[in-house]
């Protein structure tokens, strides 16, 4: 674990690192983590291809390709390899786009086996004064068993994130 994010963890609070799997049937979910890095640098990351490819996956996958048309109504992809090959493709549409502090799109996985529906993923970064809190928002999940599993993916992404632009 790198020292410049902490763990992202099942605390569910407002100000800790974790995950709040939420009221509602457990079709959203909230993960936080602060990372050592300015909103700027946090944002870019998130939003430039080159980025996304060395951390926007699992720590035991690969992005082979990320694709960014950042406007309003411009559409993503990033294309997932996992260690034993098997390919998950993410793609969704940009809702709301406020540079350094916030993006919302929906998301869903191309591929027939993993397809749930259109989810809402929205992303905060939180100055927090050297650093920045990140915060990912994920709902309308078709069932626990999806949140869960994104739960355990984005908290993967959220320490690679971190070892990153820490």
């Amino acid at each position: 674990m790198s020292p410049n994010t902490e763990t992202p963890t099942n605390t569910g609070t407002e100000t800790g690192t974790g995950t709040d799997l939420g009221a509602d049937n457990a079709t959203s979910l909230r993960v936080s983590c602060v990372v050592n890095a300015s909103p700027d640098r946090v944002f870019d990351a998130w939003t430039q291809p080159d980025q996304l490819r060395r951390w926007s996956c699992p720590e035991d996958a690969n992005v082979e390709d990320a694709q960014v048309d950042l406007v309003v109504g411009g559409a993503f992809r990033i294309v997932m390899k996992g260690a034993g090959g098997k390919v998950h493709t993410a793609f969704g549409a940009y809702r709301e786009i406020e540079p350094p502090n916030r993006l919302v799109y929906t998301w869903d996985w191309e591929e027939a086996d993993s397809q749930m529906g259109e989810t809402l993923v929205t992303i905060e970064l939180n100055d927090r004064g050297g650093s920045t809190e990140v915060v990912i928002t994920q709902e309308g999940f078709p069932n626990s068993e999806a949140t869960r599993a994104h739960e355990q993916g984005w908290d993967s992404c959220l320490r690679r994130l971190g070892r990153l632009v820490g």
